[in-house]
C-alpha cells in the first residue's frame, strides 16, 4: 500500500514531505503503540512499517492500521533480511514517492515519537540528525552498566577508527534528507545492525553532507526481545576495523603528508 508516486502534501513545516521508517520483525506487542504515539507527536508525517513476514502476525496489524489511517504504510518483505535492508527498501520506497526526509525508527519504544519534532526541526537546517544518546541532554533509561560501557566505549572506538566528528555514530534515532541519500553510495552498503548505523554515518561524513545531533531519551524495550546478538556486535567491529584502515591506506601509499596518514 502508499501514495501515488509524484503526489504532493505540504509535510511537515520545513521540511516537506516526511516518511517514517519502522522496520519490524516479530513486533506485534509494541507496533499499534509507536505507531499511534507518531502520530500524535507528528501528525504530518507519514509512516512506513517494513515488516520482515514476522510470524507473530505484525504485518497484518499494520495493515489494518493501514486501512483505518492513510498516513500508514505498509511494505511486505519476503523474509528476515536484517536492519539494514529493511531501511534501504525504505529509503528507496521513499525516494521514488518523491519524500523529502526519511526517519529511521525502532519499533520497540525505545525512540521516543515524543522527541521527533525536535529532530525534524533541526533538519531545516541539516542534512542528517542523529537522535544522539552521547551528547549533552540526552538520557538513556533502564540500561544496565554493562550496556552503558559497551555503547559509550563503540562509540568512542568510532570516532578514532574513522575520525568523525559524531559522539552516537551506532544511534539508530535518525532523519536523513532525500538529498543526502542521493549523495550517499547506498548501492554500496553491506552492513547491518549497529555496522550499518555506522557505514552511514561515514558515507555521509565522506559525502560532505551537514551532520548534526539532537539530543533524545532512550528507553530500553519493554515488550518482545532484542535483536542485538555477539554476531552483530564482531561484525561492526570488524567493519569499523577495515574501513578506518581502508581510508587511511591511499594516503599513505601516495606518501600524503604525516598530518594527512596518521591515525586520529
Amino acid at each position: 500500500m502508499g501514495v501515488a508516486a509524484g503526489k504532493r502534501t505540504a509535510g511537515h513545516p520545513g521540511v516537506g514531505r516526511v516518511l517514517v521508517v519502522i522496520p519490524t520483525y516479530n513486533e506485534a506487542d509494541n507496533v499499534r503503540t509507536i505507531v499511534a504515539r507518531v502520530r500524535e507527536a507528528a501528525p504530518a508525517v507519514d509512516i512506513l512499517v517494513a515488516d520482515d513476514n514476522s510470524p507473530d502476525g505484525t504485518g497484518a496489524i499494520a495493515d489494518r492500521l493501514s486501512r483505518t489511517d492513510p498516513h500508514v504504510h505498509v511494505l511486505h518483505r519476503q523474509g528476515k533480511d536484517g536492519l539494514g535492508a529493511a531501511y534501504l527498501a525504505g529509503f528507496a520506497w521513499a525516494r521514488q514517492r518523491g519524500y523529502d526526509a526519511v526517519v529511521e525508527m525502532d519499533a520497540d519504544g525505545s525512540h521516543a515519537p515524543e522527541d521527533l519534532p525536535a529532530l525534524l526541526a533541526a533538519a531545516r537546517d541539516a542534512d542528517v540528525v542523529i537522535g544522539s544518546r552521547w551528547t549533552r541532554g540526552a538520557r538513556v533509561l533502564n540500561w544496565p552498566l554493562r550496556r552503558l560501557l559497551l555503547s559509550r566505549c563503540a562509540n568512542l572506538y568510532t570516532r578514532l577508527a574513522l575520525g568523525m566528528p559524531v559522539s552516537d555514530a551506532t544511534g539508530g534515532y535518525r532523519v536523513y534528507r532525500t538529498t543526502a541519500l542521493d549523495a550517499i553510495d547506498l548501492d554500496s552498503v553491506c552492513s547491518q545492525g549497529y555496522a550499518f548505523q555506522v557505514e552511514l554515518s561515514r558515507l555521509a561524513h565522506r559525502a560532505g553532507v551537514r551532520i548534526v545531533e539532537v539530543p533524545i531519551t532512550f528507553v530500553e524495550r519493554e515488550h518482545g526481545d532484542s535483536k542485538m546478538s555477539p554476531l552483530i556486535m564482531a561484525e561492526a567491529l570488524w567493519r569499523i576495523t577495515s574501513w578506518g584502515l581502508r581510508d587511511r591506506r591511499p594516503s599513505v601509499r601516495r606518501g600524503a603528508p604525516a598530518e594527512l596518514a596518521r591515525w586520529p
